[in-house]
């Protein structure tokens, strides 16, 4: 097989999303073709990194040829950011945890009830100047639980508490909301199409909603978590006076509650929701990427039960399995049984803890043990 790929007739398509806190998912696609190439030096490899809609994925779009454009906007707590959205031929990628998201947030500082989706607009506004006709949003890896209160402000949204004053920023402001006006939006958003791309389909409110869910990941106690829950359904509540049954319709459809809600005010905005990376692999080329590959490696830190629901190694292994290639895996940490990992399409997972059993350890060369991993593939599947 090792003569094969010399000669060009083995091609491997790595298509991983990161390893959270220890590799980029580029870095992810480097050290697998390195591990790959050091046993089997003549194979093809095509690499592809993904991401499936939350943080990284502006990271994927460039990687994939898209030009990365860099904007100051405010970040959850106000203070000015540089954040980056993705560009080419029309469309362009954003990355609402670029301008909003917990790695905008100071090491160790929460702010559940303040931090705002504000630069989440701007983002959305500068890739309308920059011409974009369709924008897909990426969604996740949030500091914020505002419902896109602040986003829609940045478009032109009036949120007025009784005086008529603007409601201070973030979702623990949300209760103080008298008065939702929505007809200064920015009228390019009419001719855009938007797309709503999350791995998660939370409605957004209630025991299953942003709030409950994803608010303690944020910094949120169960005193904050009430407040959030109950102002993101007045938020809901004063939007339907405003502009009809359809935010109410859209408060309870699948992907409002994504990024502390920031899916509703999406779907207010006429997004359509799609799973992120099932837009993500159509946006980076997937498809004709797959057609060239006899074997496809996929990946991401843990691959554990919420791997399955949506995230980037299960979406490329649907995909994969679909056209008839082979499937495995690598990734940091393993929590799935092999039937598990067979009925999710792939063959085979490598886990870093396979070679360094210490998790820390694991983490802090991740790259190297990862090169590792690959060999073993490579042996495995490619000689």
């Amino acid at each position: 097989m090792a003569d094969a790929a010399v000669d060009g007739n083995r091609r491997v398509l790595v298509a991983a999303d990161k390893f959270k806190g220890s590799l980029t998912a580029v870095e992810v696609a480097e050290r697998v073709t390195a591990g790959l190439r050091r046993v089997v030096p003549g194979v093809r490899v095509e690499a592809l990194p993904v991401a499936d809609g939350g943080d990284g994925t502006v990271a994927a779009a460039v990687a994939a040829g898209f030009e990365r454009r860099e904007v100051r906007v405010a970040g959850p707590l106000g203070a000015e950011v540089t954040a980056a959205f993705a560009l080419r031929d029309g469309t362009a990628v954003v990355e609402m945890a670029e301008a909003s998201g917990l790695q905008r947030l100071p090491a160790g500082v929460f702010a559940p009830l303040t931090a705002s989706t504000y630069g989440s607009g701007e983002l959305l506004r500068a890739a309308l100047d920059a011409g974009a006709r369709t924008i897909v949003f990426g969604v996740g890896g949030s500091a914020t639980t505002d419902g896109g209160a602040g986003m829609l402000s940045a478009l032109g949204a009036r949120f007025l508490d009784a005086r008529g004053e603007p409601v201070t920023p973030g979702g623990g402001g949300l209760g103080e909301l008298a008065a939702a006006d929505l007809s200064g939006l920015d009228p390019r958003l009419a001719s855009v199409e938007l797309v709503l791309a999350s791995d998660v389909d939370n409605p957004l409110t209630g025991p299953e909603g942003a709030a409950a869910v994803y608010g303690p990941q944020k910094g949120a106690s169960p005193d904050d978590v009430a407040t959030l829950d109950a102002g993101l359904a007045h938020f809901a509540k004063v939007l339907e006076e405003a502009v009809g049954p359809r935010a109410a319709e859209h408060a309870g459809a699948p992907g409002a509650g994504a990024a502390g809600g920031i899916g509703f005010g999406a779907l207010l905005l006429g997004a359509g929701f799609r799973p992120g990376i099932e837009v993500m692999l159509d946006v980076l080329g997937f498809a004709p990427a797959l057609e060239r590959a006899d074997l496809v490696i996929t990946g991401e830190g843990s691959l554990d039960a919420q791997t399955l629901h949506g995230k980037a190694p299960a979406g490329v292994a649907a995909a994969a399995r679909a056209a008839g290639r082979e499937v495995v895996a690598v990734c940091g940490r393993l929590a799935l049984a092999p039937e598990v990992l067979g009925r999710a399409g792939i063959r085979r997972a490598y886990a870093l803890t396979e070679i360094e059993p210490d998790v820390a350890t694991c983490i802090a060369d991740a790259g190297p043990i990862l090169e590792r991993v690959a060999e073993r593939i490579a042996r495995d599947f490619l000689s």
